[in-house]
């Protein structure tokens, strides 16, 4: 029951934290879209193996490998939420990294705080139209760490101007052994950064690697335009979308109360997660003071 506990206990201290007004639990529907593997076949082909045992090609009914005793759990925290009432929200043949980024996009009305644990989310930082702020918790909700675009681009020595971008594209030119994405060999974190803050862009510095006048040193050229394919290919796969087919399950204004009160009583006893309950229900009840 560890992830059914730590899941709700980490939604309340959320709520505690941040009292917002509507609250929504994005879903992965397809951890491994198509369209990215179809340009990077590599995109996380290491974490799984088909029948023969070899990684790479993505079988019809491939799976991420999941601990036998997660996917229950899972279950219980969608089962948890609905009976509270919290939005849920997914998009087919997207990945939740994408439910986040659309939604974000979408805002019109009020300030967003985008919670993960995942890096590749810092670039969908932004002032405008609404302050969207990422809340990462990779290292743990004690040691949340809040990033706008001033705080991504001091802590990436990106441009500020366009820091959610621009990050996107640093993580496109490191590359990123954990999600398969090889980066362009021999240019690390610091080099990508140095570039993007001299040129400003991803297009201005291929721009200047197609430029034997420019003042891009002759190693770094090579390197760029030796994976200029890579480069090409890689955009959409790195880049988080905003136009994700987003279908939730209910309104996405915050509940004070379960709407299914006798549900989530069941659900506690059958459970043992009694605790964990009652501190999102202490959560909720703390939005009505």
């Amino acid at each position: 029951m560890n992830a059914i506990r730590g899941f709700i206990d980490s939604v309340a201290t959320l709520i505690t934290r941040e009292a917002p007004d509507r609250l929504v639990v994005c879903l992965d529907l397809d951890w491994r879209p198509r369209f990215r593997v179809d340009l990077i076949p590599s995109y996380k082909a290491h974490r799984i193996a088909d029948q023969d045992g070899t990684a790479g090609e993505r079988p019809a009914d491939e799976s991420e490998e999941v601990p036998d005793d997660l996917s229950p759990q899972i279950d219980v925290i969608l089962s948890v939420l609905h009976a509270f009432g919290i939005a849920t929200a997914g998009a087919e043949g997207f990945e939740a990294d994408d439910v986040l980024g659309t939604l974000a996009a979408a805002e019109r009305r009020s300030p967003v705080v985008v919670v993960s644990g995942d890096r590749d989310l810092l670039q969908v930082v932004a002032d405008e139209p609404v302050p969207v702020r990422v809340l990462y918790i990779g290292r743990g909700l004690s040691k949340a760490v809040m990033f706008g675009p001033a705080e991504v681009a001091e802590r990436y020595r990106i441009p500020e101007e366009r820091a959610g971008a621009a990050y996107a594209e640093l993580a496109l030119l490191r590359g990123d052994p954990s999600d398969g994405l090889p980066g362009v060999p021999g240019i690390g974190e610091k080099t990508a950064a140095t570039m993007l803050s001299k040129y400003g862009s991803l297009e201005q510095i291929m721009a200047a690697a197609n430029d034997p006048r420019s003042s891009l040193p002759k190693a770094l050229r090579a390197k760029l335009l030796a994976a200029a394919d890579y480069i090409a290919a890689a955009g959409p796969v790195v880049t988080v979308a905003r136009d994700a087919p987003v279908q939730s399950s209910r309104d996405d204004r915050l509940p004070r109360a379960a709407v299914d009160p006798a549900r989530v009583a069941q659900l506690a006893k059958e459970h043992g997660i009694s605790s964990s309950i009652a501190r999102l229900q202490k959560s909720l009840d703390g939005l009505s003071r």
